[in-house]
């Protein structure tokens, strides 16, 4: 889950839980001052039916009980009990509906003066009565229609509200969580753009005050120190290969000028063939290491045209082929291009003929046959050139690893070679925008596929 939807879910929660707390401390209030209301009204009527029984003269038992049925239609099936001190019913406020009691419960009456309870869903209250005479027992209950009625359409009011509260809440959760995340979002799209090619880019340090602000800056500083420490490893490389070169140029020419003069001596010239081998192997690996290190420093400054990936392709054979004879290359067409613009690409000639020419010098020298076979595709985007043969192939386990610098396969230490080669192919294809890969089974063979934009 994203932070974003994290924050918006949890802050949904808590204003769900404060709302929901709310609303139940709302209703059970309500709830409490709607009974005490009631109770105090059955109270009242308890004492008003007592006073008229006991002190109005002329009002007998047959009156009161008219004069109740006329006037308790508020209260929805309301009944009034009174009994003498012998728990004799000596009053009945309605004949046809009595109210369940127990000797017990009057007694408890008497002796608390004042009882409230619930039977079923009426409220009761047992009063004790004792003004001027004989002390009377009251049981009176009703059902609070109108108050059960209040509190339903608050019910439901709170629920309704407590649905729309909550489905507001995830709104502004998730308008607010966004807009909050919203600068480590421009940050992630800018960290995204930045590579090994470009670490000079800077992140968008807003306000400098908050704490994404911060976050920006020290990634900036992270970023500038990273830089600077390529930039040293890369002026390093170049320095020291550039000047490396000079006087290996000048030791090879003291070998040649030495071989000359060993023709007579058969170890001595066997001698000089080694230094002379192991000075080109010097040589060799420090033009490619130079290479290496100068594609970083001139990314910006290569001279891009369009070129035909077939042209290179041919080009790039002929380099081999002078080179070494005895190597076969065939070229062909996996898919016919509709129009020519489909294998035109947009790149540096001389490169991307490095490129072509490592991959079939690779595929030629780890092959028996010394055979190499190039296949040219193309989609609606880009232009595929895959360089296949039927080699030792590479191992699982050496796959991820062949593009690094100075890599060598477990199968292939024996073989010729430096392990610089893919590096600069890969190097070259990702300073034109494309995409290198491959595939490899041992025993099998290879197939490299290098993938660039058409125009």
């Amino acid at each position: 889950m994203k932070i974003k939807d994290r924050i918006a879910f949890q802050f949904t929660l808590l204003v769900a839980a404060i709302l929901l707390l709310f609303s139940i401390a709302i209703y059970s209030v309500s709830e409490h001052y709607r009974q005490e209301e009631f109770y105090d009204r059955l109270k009242s009527r308890a004492r008003t039916t007592c006073r008229l029984l006991v002190k109005v003269k002329g009002i007998d038992k047959d009156l009161l009980k008219a004069i109740d049925q006329n006037t308790l239609s508020e209260m929805l099936d309301e009944k009034v009990l009174i009994f003498n001190s012998a728990n004799e019913l000596i009053y009945s406020s309605v004949d046809d509906k009595l109210l369940t009691y127990r000797t017990s419960l009057l007694n408890e009456v008497r002796k608390k003066k004042y009882m409230e309870f619930h039977q079923g869903e009426s409220e009761v209250i047992g009063l004790l009565y004792q003004e001027e005479s004989q002390p009377l027992v009251v049981l009176a209950t009703a059902y609070d229609t109108f108050g059960h009625s209040k509190l339903n359409n608050l019910k439901s009011t709170l629920g309704w509200g407590l649905l729309a509260g909550i489905a507001v809440t995830v709104g502004l959760g998730v308008y607010f969580a966004g807009n909050a995340l919203r600068p480590i979002s421009r940050i992630n799209e800018q960290v995204s753009l930045i590579t090994a090619q470009n670490l000079s880019l800077k992140l968008d340090e807003g306000n400098r005050k908050d704490e994404i602000a911060q976050l920006a800056i020290n990634f900036n500083t992270v970023l500038y120190r990273l830089h600077k420490a390529f930039e040293q490893q890369k002026s390093f490389v170049s320095h020291a290969s550039h000047e490396l070169r000079t006087p290996l140029a000048a030791l090879k020419s003291e070998i040649q000028l030495g071989q000359r003069f060993t023709k007579s001596d058969p170890d001595l010239e066997e001698v000089f063939s080694n230094l002379f081998s192991d000075t080109e192997r010097l040589i060799s690996i420090t033009n490619n290491l130079l290479f290496l290190a100068r594609s970083y420093e001139n990314m910006g400054s290569m001279k891009m045209a369009p070129i035909h990936i077939e042209d290179l392709a041919f080009l790039a054979k002929e380099e081999l082929l002078s080179s070494h004879p005895d190597y076969k290359v065939e070229i062909d067409y996996e898919t016919i291009p509709e129009n020519e613009n489909e294998t035109v690409i947009e790149g540096n000639e001389e490169l991307l003929k490095r490129v072509f020419s490592n991959l079939l010098d690779n595929a030629c020298k780890y092959s028996a046959d010394h055979t190499a076979r190039i296949l040219i595709s193309s989609n609606e985007k880009s232009c595929i050139v895959k360089v296949s043969d039927q080699g030792i192939g590479i191992g699982k386990e050496d796959l991820p690893h062949i593009f690094n610098p100075f890599f060598r396969s477990s199968n292939a230490a024996e073989l010729p070679g430096f392990g610089i080669g893919l590096s600069i192919c890969q190097r070259i294809v990702e300073l034109h925008h494309g995409v290198i890969s491959v595939t490899s089974e041992p025993g099998r063979g290879s197939e490299f596929q290098v993938q660039l934009n058409h125009v």
